[in-house]
């Protein structure tokens, strides 16, 4: 068992005093609570009576309509991440404080949206479904590995607005300026709110790396205060209780720039941020900031702060985009749709399904996304939008599983209904149904009328086409 480190505890001390350390230390040391947060897109009932065959057993957090899709695991935290519910995307693994950023920052389908620090996707793929999966989302994240967590889970949860950035965020300023709606800044920080979840931060912290994660946090709300329109949001937050990373933050950026900190009303317990910092009085306005206990609502410790634009930022010259040989495209491109023209005469998938979109072709597969999602530029981009499909040697669009499940509903051909557990097990191991399914052909497999993906009847069987990377993942099994 670790033990909750003596530097944390001195800082808890010497800033919040006896009771509060002993408030923390008694959280510390009770058992985890999980939480999940069901997709927009399903019927929270149904999926919750296929997961209590798990023995899983769940409690709304809140009449809140903010809330509304946000459980509490009761029982069967052991299982709740090795559901084919879960594998499907229809529910996400997410801390109750965690819903709470995009929850304040609300962005509408109508906005031009950045989530700043995005991995792994929790709070990106929140703020995709309370845009209805519309409009135009950006998701940045400066390290590579993190990236394929970010990738992975929008797909997992069927993004079609989200374009992926991979850049230092405090130098996005240069490319986006006065550019976007609604900021998410999620900053990297400290994690002394998440210690009950990560006992490993006790043998690393310290107060000398404070302001080493003080700096980058002003930077990078510095960039997103630059990168947001005259009149936008921005929410600001962390998972750490040091005032140096939250209070003090905030209140540089309003003594120095033109913003406003704005008055927000949080869907949990939480109280008004600090505004005095050891002998250092700060602007009264941070109080509108909150503060979210971790033992007040049996969650994770978090810090939350919205503020407003209320005038131009100057920032340094835009860095100059490299052209590119790449542009969206709609239904009506001739070449697309001599590509798409498989996937309708195979699925009969009817032409308006398909038209809802836009796609990129890039090399020999074709991306997908919604056709309001915008960009000046594809340079800044490693990813937009979802595979929709491969192009194969024959020149003919072989359809992704993740794909096949957005478009599920309209297909009325060629669908192969598994009623064998065992084949399902198959599938979803990526191997070979052996039995006979009829002509070579490419087709939509479902469960339980539920759509699973795709796969290729071949001279052995039924080849299952479920994607590589969701394979790895233990998934259990119930009729």
């Amino acid at each position: 068992m670790i033990e909750f480190s003596e530097n944390i505890a001195a800082y808890i001390r010497k800033h919040f005093g006896d009771e509060y350390l002993e408030r923390y230390i008694d959280f510390f040391n009770s058992p985890h609570t999980n939480y999940i947060r069901f997709s927009s897109k399903e019927n929270v009932n149904e999926v919750i009576l296929q997961i209590k065959n798990y023995g899983i057993e769940l409690e709304h957090v809140s009449s809140s309509d903010d809330l509304k899709d946000a459980y509490k695991v009761v029982n069967g935290e052991e299982l709740i991440g090795k559901t084919l519910q879960f594998i499907l995307g229809k529910y996400y693994i997410q801390s109750l404080s965690s819903m709470i950023p995009a929850l304040i920052l609300k962005p509408a389908k109508s906005d031009v949206v950045l989530d700043l620090c995005a991995a792994p996707g929790s709070k990106t793929t929140q703020l995709s479904e309370m845009m209805e999966n519309k409009g135009t989302l950006y998701a940045n994240e400066i390290s590579v590995d993190r990236i394929k967590s970010l990738v992975f889970n929008i797909e997992k949860m069927n993004s079609l607005n989200i374009g992926v950035i991979n850049k230092k965020g405090e130098l996005l300023s240069k490319s986006f300026h006065n550019y976007f709606d609604k900021i998410l800044v999620d900053a990297p920080c400290s994690a002394l709110g998440i210690l009950q979840k990560k006992g490993e931060v006790n043998n690393w912290w310290n107060e000398n790396k404070i302001s080493l994660f003080s700096d980058i946090q002003y930077r990078l709300l510095l960039s997103a205060l630059k990168m947001c329109k005259v009149g936008g949001e921005i929410v600001y937050s962390t998972c750490t209780l040091t005032l140096e990373e939250n209070e003090l933050v905030v209140n540089q950026i309003l003594k120095n720039y033109p913003v406003e900190i704005c008055n927000i009303n949080l869907p949990v317990s939480s109280a008004e941020a600090f505004t005095k910092y050891n002998n250092e009085i700060l602007n009264p306005a941070v109080a509108r900031a909150r503060r979210i206990l971790p033992w007040e609502i049996n969650s994770e410790g978090f810090f939350v702060a919205k503020f407003k634009k209320l005038d131009n930022i100057e920032s340094k010259e835009e860095i100059k985009r490299n052209a590119e040989n790449l542009e969206l495209t709609n239904f009506e491109n001739q070449k697309l749709r001599n590509l798409l023209s498989s996937i309708i005469e195979n699925f009969h998938v009817e032409e308006d399904v398909l038209a809802y979109y836009k796609y990129l072709i890039k090399k020999n597969e074709i991306y997908f996304i919604n056709k309001e999602w915008r960009a000046g530029s594809f340079s800044d981009f490693v990813r937009i939008g979802a595979r929709l499909g491969l192009i194969d040697k024959n020149k003919k669009l072989q359809l992704f599983s993740l794909a096949a499940r957005e478009i599920g509903e309209h297909i009325q051909k060629n669908i192969v209904e598994l009623e064998d557990l065992n084949d399902l097990k198959v599938y979803l191991k990526g191997g070979i149904i052996k039995k006979n399914f009829g002509t070579v052909s490419q087709k939509l497999v479902k469960y339980k009328n539920e759509v699973i993906g795709t796969a290729v009847v071949t001279k052995d069987g039924l080849k299952s086409q479920f994607p590589r990377a969701f394979r790895t993942q233990e998934i259990v099994l119930h009729e």
